[in-house]
Protein backbone atom coordinates (compact mmCIF):
# COMPACT_ATOMS: atom_id res chain seq x y z
CA UNK A 1 0.00 0.00 0.00
CA UNK A 2 2.74 2.59 0.73
CA UNK A 3 4.46 1.61 -2.45
CA UNK A 4 1.34 2.41 -4.11
CA UNK A 5 1.03 5.69 -2.75
CA UNK A 6 4.38 7.09 -3.76
CA UNK A 7 4.22 5.50 -7.09
CA UNK A 8 0.71 7.07 -7.43
CA UNK A 9 1.93 10.62 -6.35
CA UNK A 10 5.11 10.16 -8.62
CA UNK A 11 2.87 9.30 -11.33
CA UNK A 12 0.51 12.29 -11.10
CA UNK A 13 3.60 14.60 -11.05
CA UNK A 14 4.41 13.23 -14.16
CA UNK A 15 1.51 13.76 -15.91
CA UNK A 16 0.14 16.47 -17.94
CA UNK A 17 -3.12 18.10 -20.62
CA UNK A 18 -3.37 16.31 -23.28
CA UNK A 19 -1.52 13.00 -21.46
CA UNK A 20 -2.02 9.36 -23.09
CA UNK A 21 -1.52 6.97 -20.08
CA UNK A 22 -1.15 3.60 -20.28
CA UNK A 23 -1.76 0.88 -17.83
CA UNK A 24 -1.38 -3.12 -17.49
CA UNK A 25 -3.46 -4.57 -15.18
CA UNK A 26 -2.29 -6.26 -12.28
CA UNK A 27 -2.88 -6.10 -8.29
CA UNK A 28 0.16 -3.71 -8.29
CA UNK A 29 -1.39 -1.36 -10.58
CA UNK A 30 -4.97 -1.92 -9.06
CA UNK A 31 -3.31 -0.56 -5.98
CA UNK A 32 -1.75 2.04 -7.77
CA UNK A 33 -5.27 3.57 -9.43
CA UNK A 34 -6.39 3.28 -5.89
CA UNK A 35 -4.05 5.84 -4.38
CA UNK A 36 -4.43 8.33 -7.07
CA UNK A 37 -5.39 11.82 -6.03
CA UNK A 38 -7.90 13.30 -8.56
CA UNK A 39 -6.48 15.79 -10.50
CA UNK A 40 -7.80 16.80 -13.82
CA UNK A 41 -5.79 16.73 -17.09
CA UNK A 42 -7.50 18.02 -20.18
CA UNK A 43 -7.84 15.93 -23.09
CA UNK A 44 -6.08 13.14 -21.01
CA UNK A 45 -6.49 9.70 -22.43
CA UNK A 46 -6.23 5.91 -20.19
CA UNK A 47 -5.93 3.58 -22.55
CA UNK A 48 -5.46 -0.66 -21.68
CA UNK A 49 -2.29 -1.92 -22.36
CA UNK A 50 -3.06 -5.82 -22.47
CA UNK A 51 -6.17 -7.96 -22.93
CA UNK A 52 -7.87 -9.59 -20.07
CA UNK A 53 -10.42 -12.34 -20.92
CA UNK A 54 -9.39 -16.17 -20.41
CA UNK A 55 -10.96 -19.20 -21.60
CA UNK A 56 -13.77 -19.62 -18.52
CA UNK A 57 -14.25 -15.57 -17.90
CA UNK A 58 -14.09 -11.63 -19.81
CA UNK A 59 -11.81 -10.74 -17.22
CA UNK A 60 -12.80 -7.40 -18.09
CA UNK A 61 -14.43 -6.39 -15.06
CA UNK A 62 -10.85 -6.63 -12.89
CA UNK A 63 -9.06 -4.39 -15.77
CA UNK A 64 -11.57 -2.29 -16.78
CA UNK A 65 -12.03 -1.50 -12.98
CA UNK A 66 -8.57 -0.23 -12.71
CA UNK A 67 -8.67 1.65 -16.03
CA UNK A 68 -11.75 3.27 -14.83
CA UNK A 69 -10.35 4.09 -11.10
CA UNK A 70 -7.48 5.98 -13.41
CA UNK A 71 -9.45 7.85 -15.66
CA UNK A 72 -11.92 9.08 -13.36
CA UNK A 73 -8.90 10.35 -11.26
CA UNK A 74 -7.34 12.40 -14.40
CA UNK A 75 -10.41 13.16 -16.09
CA UNK A 76 -9.75 11.25 -18.91
CA UNK A 77 -11.25 9.21 -21.41
CA UNK A 78 -11.17 5.25 -21.85
CA UNK A 79 -9.56 2.84 -24.27
CA UNK A 80 -10.52 -0.61 -23.42
CA UNK A 81 -8.54 -3.20 -25.26
CA UNK A 82 -11.17 -6.69 -25.92
CA UNK A 83 -9.05 -9.50 -26.27
CA UNK A 84 -7.94 -12.11 -24.51
CA UNK A 85 -4.80 -11.91 -22.00
CA UNK A 86 -3.37 -14.78 -24.26
CA UNK A 87 -4.18 -16.20 -27.79
CA UNK A 88 -4.92 -20.22 -27.71
CA UNK A 89 -2.67 -20.00 -31.36
CA UNK A 90 -0.23 -17.48 -32.79
CA UNK A 91 -1.94 -17.61 -36.15
CA UNK A 92 -5.33 -16.51 -33.90
CA UNK A 93 -3.29 -13.12 -32.74
CA UNK A 94 -1.54 -12.49 -36.28
CA UNK A 95 -4.94 -12.22 -37.35
CA UNK A 96 -6.70 -10.38 -34.66
CA UNK A 97 -3.57 -7.33 -35.11
CA UNK A 98 -4.21 -7.33 -38.44
CA UNK A 99 -7.97 -6.21 -37.78
CA UNK A 100 -8.57 -2.02 -37.77
CA UNK A 101 -10.53 -2.09 -34.70
CA UNK A 102 -8.14 -3.86 -32.53
CA UNK A 103 -4.89 -1.99 -34.56
CA UNK A 104 -6.18 0.98 -33.92
CA UNK A 105 -5.79 0.08 -29.90
CA UNK A 106 -2.44 -1.34 -30.30
CA UNK A 107 -1.52 2.15 -32.33
CA UNK A 108 -2.42 3.93 -29.13
CA UNK A 109 -1.23 1.40 -26.41
CA UNK A 110 2.29 1.41 -28.12
CA UNK A 111 2.44 5.06 -28.44
CA UNK A 112 1.53 5.97 -24.70
CA UNK A 113 3.26 9.24 -23.08
CA UNK A 114 3.62 7.37 -20.20
CA UNK A 115 3.46 3.51 -19.33
CA UNK A 116 2.39 2.05 -15.94
CA UNK A 117 2.79 -1.43 -14.77
CA UNK A 118 3.90 -4.13 -11.97
CA UNK A 119 5.71 -6.95 -12.33
CA UNK A 120 4.38 -10.67 -12.12
CA UNK A 121 6.37 -13.42 -10.61
CA UNK A 122 6.40 -17.08 -9.85
CA UNK A 123 7.83 -16.72 -6.23
CA UNK A 124 5.69 -13.96 -4.48
CA UNK A 125 3.86 -15.11 -1.57
CA UNK A 126 0.98 -12.89 -3.10
CA UNK A 127 0.43 -14.96 -6.35
CA UNK A 128 0.34 -12.48 -9.38
CA UNK A 129 -3.29 -12.33 -11.09
CA UNK A 130 -1.84 -13.55 -14.31
CA UNK A 131 -1.09 -16.91 -12.85
CA UNK A 132 -3.58 -16.50 -9.86
CA UNK A 133 -6.79 -15.55 -12.09
CA UNK A 134 -6.62 -19.00 -14.78
CA UNK A 135 -4.77 -17.24 -17.53
CA UNK A 136 -2.20 -20.42 -17.77
CA UNK A 137 -3.14 -23.54 -17.53
CA UNK A 138 -1.19 -25.86 -15.02
CA UNK A 139 0.42 -27.26 -17.74
CA UNK A 140 1.58 -24.05 -19.48
CA UNK A 141 3.32 -22.51 -15.81
CA UNK A 142 4.73 -26.07 -15.59
CA UNK A 143 6.30 -25.30 -18.93
CA UNK A 144 7.67 -21.19 -18.29
CA UNK A 145 9.38 -23.09 -15.16
CA UNK A 146 11.10 -25.71 -16.98
CA UNK A 147 12.28 -23.06 -19.70
CA UNK A 148 13.88 -20.84 -16.69
CA UNK A 149 10.47 -17.72 -16.83
CA UNK A 150 10.73 -16.11 -13.64
CA UNK A 151 8.09 -13.49 -14.25
CA UNK A 152 6.52 -11.76 -16.73
CA UNK A 153 5.94 -7.80 -17.28
CA UNK A 154 2.35 -7.12 -19.32
CA UNK A 155 1.81 -10.73 -19.65
CA UNK A 156 5.54 -11.41 -21.11
CA UNK A 157 6.85 -13.95 -19.94
CA UNK A 158 11.03 -13.39 -19.37
CA UNK A 159 13.68 -15.22 -18.06
CA UNK A 160 15.80 -14.49 -15.18
CA UNK A 161 18.64 -12.96 -18.26
CA UNK A 162 15.80 -10.98 -19.34
CA UNK A 163 15.21 -12.74 -22.42
CA UNK A 164 12.04 -14.02 -23.80
CA UNK A 165 11.66 -13.26 -27.55
CA UNK A 166 12.04 -17.17 -28.47
CA UNK A 167 9.63 -18.55 -25.34
CA UNK A 168 6.40 -19.72 -27.59
CA UNK A 169 3.42 -18.48 -25.07
CA UNK A 170 4.88 -14.87 -25.74
CA UNK A 171 3.91 -15.39 -29.62
CA UNK A 172 0.52 -15.79 -28.37
CA UNK A 173 0.31 -12.80 -25.60
CA UNK A 174 -1.40 -9.28 -25.87
CA UNK A 175 0.90 -7.12 -24.04
CA UNK A 176 3.65 -5.08 -25.15
CA UNK A 177 6.70 -6.81 -25.09
CA UNK A 178 9.50 -5.10 -23.19
CA UNK A 179 11.26 -3.80 -27.02
CA UNK A 180 7.93 -2.50 -27.61
CA UNK A 181 8.39 -0.80 -24.33
CA UNK A 182 11.25 0.79 -24.78
CA UNK A 183 9.88 3.33 -27.36
CA UNK A 184 7.72 5.10 -25.18
CA UNK A 185 9.29 7.45 -23.46
CA UNK A 186 8.20 7.30 -19.97
CA UNK A 187 7.68 3.75 -18.50
CA UNK A 188 6.87 3.27 -14.18
CA UNK A 189 7.44 -0.01 -12.46
CA UNK A 190 6.00 -0.66 -9.39
CA UNK A 191 6.98 -3.39 -7.20
CA UNK A 192 6.56 -4.31 -3.53
CA UNK A 193 7.81 -7.06 -1.63
CA UNK A 194 10.98 -9.03 -1.86
CA UNK A 195 10.24 -12.17 -3.90
CA UNK A 196 9.54 -10.21 -6.38
CA UNK A 197 13.26 -9.47 -7.05
CA UNK A 198 14.29 -11.90 -9.45
CA UNK A 199 11.13 -11.15 -11.94
CA UNK A 200 12.10 -7.54 -11.20
CA UNK A 201 15.80 -8.36 -12.20
CA UNK A 202 14.74 -9.60 -15.07
CA UNK A 203 12.59 -7.15 -16.03
CA UNK A 204 15.28 -4.63 -15.22
CA UNK A 205 17.61 -6.21 -17.55
CA UNK A 206 15.07 -6.51 -20.26
CA UNK A 207 15.59 -2.53 -20.63
CA UNK A 208 12.00 -2.36 -19.94
CA UNK A 209 11.99 0.56 -17.34
CA UNK A 210 12.92 4.38 -16.80
CA UNK A 211 11.25 4.65 -13.39
CA UNK A 212 10.81 2.19 -10.42
CA UNK A 213 8.98 2.67 -7.65
CA UNK A 214 9.94 -0.32 -4.59
CA UNK A 215 10.18 -0.76 -0.94
CA UNK A 216 13.92 -1.17 0.69
CA UNK A 217 13.69 -4.68 0.96
CA UNK A 218 12.79 -5.67 -2.50
CA UNK A 219 15.80 -2.88 -3.59
CA UNK A 220 17.88 -4.86 -1.17
CA UNK A 221 17.10 -8.09 -2.73
CA UNK A 222 17.85 -7.20 -6.16
CA UNK A 223 20.69 -5.92 -5.52
CA UNK A 224 21.86 -9.26 -3.36
CA UNK A 225 20.70 -11.34 -6.76
CA UNK A 226 23.25 -8.93 -8.78
CA UNK A 227 26.14 -9.36 -6.43
CA UNK A 228 25.63 -13.32 -6.60
CA UNK A 229 25.79 -13.13 -10.34
CA UNK A 230 28.70 -10.81 -10.91
CA UNK A 231 30.51 -13.17 -7.85
CA UNK A 232 30.06 -16.34 -10.13
CA UNK A 233 31.15 -14.30 -12.60
CA UNK A 234 34.15 -13.69 -11.59
CA UNK A 235 34.71 -17.05 -10.27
Amino acid sequence: HNVALVAAEHLVDMLFPGVTLGIAWGNTTAEVTQAMPHVSFAGSTVVQLNGASTATESGMPYAEAIISRAAKAIGGRIVNFPVPAFFDYAETRTAMWRERSIRAVRDIGRNVDIAVFGVGSFTSPVASHVYAGGYLSKEEVAQLRADGVVGDVCTVLIRADGSYEDIEINMRTTGPSPAELAKISKRVCVVAGPAKAPALAAVLRSGAVTDLVLDDECAQAVLDLELRRRGRRMR
